[in-house]
């Protein structure tokens, strides 16, 4: 996972109308939010190797530590977990308002996450576990109606010969042919998550090191073993359904779909020794500036080789949870507000004919709106009071709404949703 392999294609996937593409994204928009897990045999080493720390996130030690492929290989062994819940890590998703997970099924490591024919490397034939997550994880979004994605590193693999690395080989065992490596590995397990799991609704590849047409051809038909799915942009070559800004949020935007990645830390793959963990509040504020410009909002979580999500993770998913559960209505289907600058700490975003506005810090008099539509009414999400509101014409200006501070303010965000007698345009 890195910004920089994030890969402008010349192609497009998928042949379709309009109205096509906005059917098939239509719940996709609707959701805005998503949970991202990194789970795999990363999580043993936790970040060390021989006692010391690797500088790196959790998921590329191999890389970065240029650990033999031997040696690395010796981590299933070890790999036990115990306490993985598919149906916990579902719930806990949906308390958090998410409507979607996406988890990794082969990271660059090469080790897969599901039983694999393909390969033996992988959590059911190469570990003490025996149990496939991924099926697991299947059948509990299918129990608490979550959507679930695949993440495949398509092109990095550091186990399996043939198979790309960043920074290039360190160790003889990787040598082989990539087209090889695309055919007999990457092609047969895609096809393996995409026909032995059930409905999938996201396909989100990574990194396409050394990727072209040829062997991303290899596997982009396999895209119809699955009618509907959402695909991002990085499998190389061609262009997704989605940019995909990774550990930012951009200024203004993007003029496609696109959907922000970012971790609750500093690590995607679960890493003993970070604990620079962000503020449920920083988590909040994130989502709500990354709807307000139109865009979807996957957030992480690395859970351990116990098959635990970190506690902090936890915490931060259930107050996250607790915030949408009252202003969830105006993150869900929402979009970009009419408003680019608003001259107060806040964003706003828009769902037909309503407009919402979040109030990150009041100003003693109250906010100031201008260049809106007539409101027919003004309330606070949490049900708690009428925004109190007037309104003046002034030159320059057109009409200015001063809205006043309510007796209560969410610590987060105060929401304020404004009925318009229509739509407002943007």
């Amino acid at each position: 996972m890195t910004a920089a392999t994030q890969c402008s294609g010349k192609e497009t996937l998928f042949v379709e109308t309009k109205e096509q593409r906005d059917k098939r994204m239509a719940w996709w928009r609707e959701a805005r939010f998503g949970l991202f897990i990194h789970w795999g045999v990363y999580s043993v080493p936790a970040g060390k190797w021989d006692g010391k720390d690797v500088p790196s996130v959790g998921e590329w030690i191999m890389n970065v530590g240029k650990i033999p492929v031997a040696d690395y290989a010796k981590l299933p062994g070890q790999f036990n977990p115990a306490n993985y819940d598919a149906e916990a890590w579902v719930k806990l998703a949906r308390e958090a308002g998410m409507k979607y997970i996406v988890i990794t099924s082969k990271h660059h490591d090469g080790f897969a996450m599901f039983h694999s024919k393909a390969s033996p490397y992988n959590v059911y034939d190469a570990t003490p576990f025996k149990r496939d997550p991924l099926a697991e994880l299947a059948a509990a979004c299918r129990k608490y109606d979550m959507k679930l994605g695949f993440y495949y590193s398509q092109a990095q693999d550091w186990h399996h010969p043939g198979g790309a690395a960043s920074g290039g080989h360190w160790d003889p065992a990787q040598d082989g042919s990539m087209d090889d490596y695309i055919r007999d590995i990457a092609a047969p397990q895609v096809k393996e998550i995409l026909t032995n799991y059930g409905p999938i609704a996201i396909m989100w590849w990574d990194t396409p090191v050394d990727m072209n047409k040829e062997r991303a051809d290899m596997l982009a038909p396999l895209m119809k073993l699955q009618p509907g799915i959402i695909v991002n942009n990085r499998l190389g070559y061609y262009d997704g359904d989605f940019g995909t800004p990774e550990q930012e949020i951009p200024a203004q935007g993007l003029d496609t779909d696109w959907e922000t990645c970012m971790t609750m830390n500093d690590t995607w793959g679960y890493k003993s020794a970070d604990n620079n963990w962000k503020s449920t509040t920083t988590l909040v504020h994130n989502l709500i500036d990354i709807v307000s410009k139109g865009g979807n909002y996957l957030l992480n979580v690395g859970p351990t080789s116990l098959g635990e999500i970190p506690a902090p993770s936890v915490e931060r998913l259930k107050e996250i949870g607790a915030w949408m559960k009252v202003n969830g209505e105006a993150i869900y289907g929402a979009g970009r507000g009419p408003i680019a600058d608003l001259g107060f700490d806040g964003r706003c975003t828009t769902k037909g004919n309503k407009l919402y506005v979040f109030v990150f810090n009041w100003p003693e008099g109250g906010i100031e709106l201008t260049g809106i539509a007539s409101i027919e009414s003004a309330s606070f999400l949490d049900g708690g009071e009428l925004a109190r509101y007037k309104v003046q014409c002034e030159a320059g200006r057109g009409n200015v709404y001063t809205i006043l501070p309510p007796a209560k303010r969410d610590p987060i965000a105060t929401v304020i949703e404004l009925t318009y007698a229509e739509a407002p345009k943007h």
